[in-house]
């Protein structure tokens, strides 16, 4: 009876052992990524110069993409030259009065396609015109305003595109209360197509680039791999499995996209201080204010998270090829 109890008393304690042993497996597998990690980063520092290179090209090449970036979000951000764009100049019947001019203002500012709506008095154009023109003498002799009234419309964003822009116009030229409608429809499409253009320039480069810091991270972790093939032979020897061999490998390209996403920020925040200057020079000239802006932080996080998937992605389809083809003969 004692053998039976003792029995199975040793059953349940190689059950907690194999417990405890799963846990402390567990516990292991972070740690061991953790050590893998940094002796990976000790190799790099032990050639300096060579990994330095490295993250510099992959550095680089992100910073012609995020610098066309900033020059797009730039150009997207002139909110005054692109409402000015696609501002919409309804001419009012002039028989009108006061209330109904407030009405039809009223009405259409509550129109979700619309985004601003401001009216210009006779009064006020003609006064305008007098300012600007220089014929105020002339203005003078005229026995009537011959002014009509003005409500100029600014779409709301998701309708200054030139199609929908002009869409807009012609429902709005249907009120009675309206004589005719303007809007400088080609000038808006040249804008458009400019920041299209600029755009699928921006995506295409990125792209190109993008796939070059693949193939350098690539070669580079290849030609370590070849330099250290017999330490892999012999680490195969001893029964060390290819997922194990390659992650010191993997962390190599971790490293050097976590430095080149740091070099991409620096070059690119360098860049935009070089040309700030020469921008605000343009901006004094047309007598406009405008204020350059570089990446904001969570789009260089996004930079520092492209480069870090692209070192991880070299560095995988190099380990994934040669490391499998270094067999003990």
């Amino acid at each position: 009876m004692s053998l039976l109890f003792g029995n199975r008393e040793s059953a349940a304690g190689a059950q907690q052992r194999q417990k405890l042993a799963w846990y402390r497996r567990a516990l292991m597998v972070p740690v061991h990524h953790l050590q893998q990690a940094v002796a990976s980063l000790g190799e790099l520092w032990r050639n300096p110069f060579a990994s330095l290179l490295t993250m510099a090209v992959l550095g680089l090449s992100l910073t012609l993409p995020s610098a066309l970036y900033v020059l797009v979000k730039n150009t997207s951000a002139i909110s005054g030259e692109w409402q000015q764009a696609s501002q919409m100049s309804l001419f009012l019947r002039k028989d009108l009065d006061e209330q109904t001019r407030q009405t039809l203002k009223t009405q259409w500012e509550l129109d979700p396609r619309i985004d601003e709506v401001t009216l210009i008095t006779k009064e006020q154009g003609l006064a305008e015109f007098r300012q600007r023109s220089g014929f105020g003498e002339t203005l003078d002799y005229l026995e009537n305003n011959p002014l009509p009234d003005v409500l100029l419309v600014i779409p709301a964003e998701s309708f200054r595109a030139p199609e929908k822009a002009e869409s807009l116009l012609a429902e709005l030229e249907g009120a009675r209360e309206v004589e005719f409608g303007k809007l400088d429809v080609q000038w808006l499409e040249r804008l458009q197509a400019l920041l299209n253009l600029a755009k699928d320039i921006l995506g295409g480069l990125g792209l190109l680039l993008c796939l070059s810091v693949v193939l350098i991270v690539g070669n580079t972790i290849r030609l370590n791999i070849l330099s250290q093939r017999e330490a892999i032979v012999v680490m195969k020897l001893v029964g060390a499995t290819n997922a194990f061999i390659q992650r010191p490998f993997l962390y190599t390209g971790v490293w050097y996209g976590f430095v080149g996403g740091i070099l991409a920020w620096l070059a690119t925040a360098l860049l935009i201080w070089w040309v700030e200057s020469s921008v605000l020079t343009v901006t004094e000239l047309y007598d406009t204010q405008f204020q350059l802006a570089g990446l904001s932080f969570n789009e260089m996080l996004f930079v520092w998270l492209i480069a870090v998937v692209l070192g991880l992605a070299g560095s995988y389809l190099a380990v994934r090829r040669h490391i499998r083809s270094i067999e003990p003969q």
